[in-house]
Formats: C-alpha cells, sequence, structure tokens
C-alpha cells in the first residue's frame, strides 16, 4: 500500500511540475499597431465668392408699340391682317374721317380767303403811304393784319393735312402685327388700340428682383438665361429704382443676345448675382460641421486636433465664408474622420503620400493588450 501511495504521489507531483512549467513558458501576445486616422490638410485661402439666385422671366421682343389711331371715325379699309410682317411706314387701314376732312378743308378755305382780302389792303395801302396819304401807323397796322391772316391760313391748311394724313394708319416700326383689332366699318376712338407691333431682332426679358438682390445689380450686369436646356446670354439694360405698386418689388429688363428663338410671352429660367462678396476668407465646404447651429472646423497642429468655433459668412457648392476664428496660417483638415476631437491624434498626408504608406509606416501606435 506503501508503495502504490507514493507512486500516485509522484505521478502528481510532475503533472503540476508539467502544468507550473507550462505556465512559465507562456508568453504574452504581441502588442497590436493600430495606425492614428489618415487626414489631409488645406491652408484658407482668400478671393472672390459669388451666389447666383434663379429666378423666373418673361421673354418680350426689344420693341413692342401699341398702334393707336390719331383720329376718331370708322374703319373704311383695313390693309394688313395679324402675323403679317410689315416695314416702317406700310399703310395698315384707312379711317373715314370725312366729316373732319371736310370741316378743315372749309376752314382752310376760308383763312385762304382772308389772306388774300388782306394782301389785297396791304397792296392799296402801300401806294397810299409811298405818297404821303396814310400815316406809318396805319400802314403798319396794316402790315399786321396781313401777316395774321397768312399765319391764320398756314394753321387751317395744317389742320386740313393733319386730317388728311391721319386718315390712313401707318406702321411706326418694322415688325411682326400681334393682336390685331381693326374690323371694317366699325367705330373707333383715338385711345382705342389697333394693333400690335413687336419689332424684329433682339428680344428682352423682364423680371422682379427684392431688394436684397437689386442691391447687388447694375446696369450692364451679364445674366445667364436658360429655356429647354439652351442658356443664353443677357445684359441688364433696365433697372428700377421704384418699387412696383402691383409686386411690391423692383422691375428689371435685360437684352438678350441671339434670342430670336425664344417665342413673345414665354417664360424662362434665368440667374443673376445675388451676393458677392471679394477678398473673402474661405475655406472647402465640407471642411465646416455645426452643432446646435454653431459652426466649428477642426485644425491641425503638427499631429494634434483642434475644434475651432467659427462665423460663417455666404457659401456655394465648393467654398464658405469664414468672416472669423482662424487665420491663413491655420491648417484646416478636409478630410472627414469619426476620430476627429479636441486634442485626439492623426497621421497627416501630404501631397503625393498615400494614406497606405503612411500607415504602413507605424510611426505613431497605440498599445493595446490582450487579456
Amino acid at each position: 500500500m506503501k508503495r502504490s501511495a507514493k507512486i500516485v504521489t509522484g505521478v502528481i507531483v510532475v503533472g503540476l511540475l508539467a502544468v507550473v512549467g507550462t505556465r512559465l513558458m507562456k508568453k504574452d501576445p504581441p502588442i497590436e499597431a493600430v495606425p492614428l486616422p489618415n487626414v489631409s490638410i488645406e491652408k484658407p485661402v482668400t478671393g472672390e465668392i459669388t451666389l447666383e439666385s434663379g429666378l423666373i422671366g418673361t421673354v418680350e421682343p426689344s420693341d413692342i408699340i401699341y398702334v393707336t389711331p390719331k383720329v376718331a371715325g370708322d374703319i373704311a379699309e383695313t390693309f394688313v391682317k395679324a402675323g403679317d410682317v410689315v416695314e416702317q411706314g406700310q399703310p395698315l387701314c384707312r379711317i373715314d374721317n370725312q366729316k373732319q376732312i371736310d370741316n378743315a378743308k372749309i376752314q382752310m378755305d376760308s383763312a385762304a380767303v382772308s389772306t388774300q382780302n388782306a394782301q389785297d389792303t396791304l397792296n392799296r395801302m402801300q401806294v397810299l403811304f409811298s405818297t404821303g396819304d396814310i400815316s406809318a401807323q396805319t400802314f403798319e397796322q396794316t402790315q399786321a393784319q396781313a401777316k395774321a391772316a397768312q399765319l391764320q391760313y398756314q394753321a387751317a391748311k395744317l389742320g386740313y393735312d393733319t386730317q388728311v394724313e391721319y386718315s390712313t394708319v401707318t406702321a411706326p416700326i418694322s415688325g411682326t402685327l400681334e393682336n390685331v383689332s381693326m374690323d371694317l366699318h366699325t367705330t373707333v376712338a383715338q385711345s382705342s388700340v389697333l394693333c400690335v407691333i413687336t419689332g424684329e431682332g433682339m428680344r428682352k426679358v423682364t423680371f422682379s428682383v427684392p431688394e436684397r438682390i437689386k442691391k447687388n445689380l447694375e446696369l450692364g450686369d451679364a445674366i445667364r438665361l436658360e429655356k429647354q436646356g439652351t442658356e443664353y446670354q443677357a445684359v441688364i439694360t433696365k433697372l428700377a429704382n421704384m418699387i412696383s405698386q402691383q409686386t411690391g418689388l423692383f422691375d428689371v429688363e435685360a437684352t438678350v443676345e441671339d434670342g430670336d428663338a425664344l417665342a413673345t410671352g414665354s417664360t424662362v429660367k434665368l440667374y443673376v448675382v445675388s451676393d458677392h462678396e471679394e477678398g473673402a476668407v474661405t475655406v472647402p465646404v465640407d471642411s465646416v460641421y455645426y452643432d446646435g447651429g454653431d459652426a466649428y472646423i477642426y485644425t491641425c497642429e503638427g499631429s494634434t486636433v483642434h475644434k475651432v468655433p467659427v462665423e460663417t459668412g455666404i457659401f456655394d457648392d465648393e467654398k464658405i465664408q469664414i468672416l472669423s476664428g482662424i487665420t491663413l496660417e491655420d491648417s484646416i483638415i478636409v478630410t472627414w474622420s469619426s476620430e476627429l476631437y479636441e486634442g485626439s491624434q492623426v497621421n497627416v498626408i501630404t501631397e503625393g503620400q498615400s494614406a497606405g504608406s503612411e500607415a504602413a509606416e507605424g510611426t505613431d501606435v497605440t498599445e493595446t493588450n490582450a487579456q
């Protein structure tokens, strides 16, 4: 029995020694190298930043004339129809104002008789004045009467010629007839619109803007128009200084270059400058973050990250204006990482260097011990 106990005890001791030896020979796990996040940096730059606003405008001809008669009467003849292209001075219609013409003719003939009588009297007085039978004062009075009669005749003749001329309505400009209202035997007044003539050549676009946009516009400014995928260039030619009572906005007109394809009365999308800053300090728009409406950016000093509050201005799709918070010497982190926070460490990727090559170098690591 004692011999068996000794054997068992020996086996147990050998086993314990084996376990202890294994424990003593076991090595700790290796330290894992966790690379720092790779980031790119840029310096703030100064330059101009321009914002555009999209508006809707209406296409109109550069010249548009509302034709009205200069005398009242019945339309006796028409010479054109809607859609016709007319030349300046071309007859459009004839108005029957024969009564006015006859009345003007009577006044002209009466003035002609009075003029002839005054001239005959002046001739007789000339003879008497030359012989000394009348005074110089009497002769001068006769001369004045003859002159007044002549002026009355000229006025009457002008009235007659005007009535004759105005009986035929002519085109004041060359262009296309629109909205023709010249029906035969229709009585028209001097305020009646007989037709509308749209001039040939350049088109214009009219639109309205609020005050915040108007302050950035000037005569001669270029704007862009877009219609069915085609772009047109236009130049502002009229800029109202008073607010329209109908719209509460400022009316603007711009002349369109090569706009013959734009139909009169159609609408177009146009783009005007709504804000502009020169010498603005800007950074990439994606490098600015917000927390509760407050803007901030991440800067890098060496390999240390700093969270910097900033005040922003205007921005477009690529850059944003920074009003305060940074200088032109700061290095702005322009790549996003979930490991960016105040005091964190990063690996800055320089131009021409890949993220993989920096990670492989493992110059900065974090030690992690496995349990």
